[in-house]
């Protein structure tokens, strides 16, 4: 599209969110990876929560979270998630809708690894989203599971990452008289080409 210039310019939707995000590095103060993720669970009612995206791949986006939380289930019921990742510094938004599928092999591992030791203990101390009689219980748990595993926990077999595969990206810049800028890339399959279309803001 010949009007695709400037911040919208280049031929491949990640490598575009890729610049996007290293932009976001230098300009928010707090979690530029933070994500709006969405789903919906098995009566279809709608849920969102904020997470953090720990990789932009050639064609995917990547989380990492416990394959037991609510989240998880929503996501393993219905294949599907939508997030949002919004920069209020640079007046700029990404959305995007795909298709779900899980990291659970040696890149989870390596990421895991990559995470501070208390964090490491934290996944397998924590039975996220289910219900907590205290953080005093919480916290004695840690102080088991660091018993029990040491220095080095290996990956726990129900806590890896989450693949999102889109068939829709749309990049949004903030206009002057809320005149916004919007390109949206769609596809009709993750194997099928993008198609580009500028949108009414």
């Amino acid at each position: 599209m010949s009007d695709r210039t400037g911040l919208f310019a280049g031929d491949d939707p990640f490598d575009i969110a890729k610049r996007w995000l290293s932009e976001a590095e230098d300009a928010e103060i707090n979690d530029p990876n933070a994500i709006a993720l969405s789903t919906v669970d098995e009566s279809g009612m709608p849920n969102a929560r904020m997470v953090l995206l720990k990789e932009i791949e050639d064609g995917a986006f990547v989380f990492y979270t416990n394959y037991e939380s609510a989240k998880a289930h929503e996501i393993e019921s219905t294949g599907k998630a939508a997030f949002v990742m919004h920069w209020k510094s640079l007046r700029r938004q990404i959305r995007v809708r795909g298709h779900v599928s899980r990291e659970e092999g040696p890149k989870a591992d390596a990421y895991y690894a990559s995470r501070s030791l208390k964090s490491r203990l934290g996944a397998w101390a924590s039975q996220q989203s289910r219900p907590l009689d205290s953080r005093a219980s919480l916290m004695a748990k840690v102080a088991r599971v660091t018993a029990q595993k040491g220095t080095n926990p290996d990956r726990p077999s129900f806590w890896g990452g989450y693949r999102i595969t889109p068939i829709e990206i749309e990049f949004w810049a903030d206009g002057a008289f809320r005149l916004h800028d919007r390109f949206v890339w769609r596809r009709s399959g993750v194997d099928s080409s993008w198609e580009v279309t500028r949108l009414n803001p």
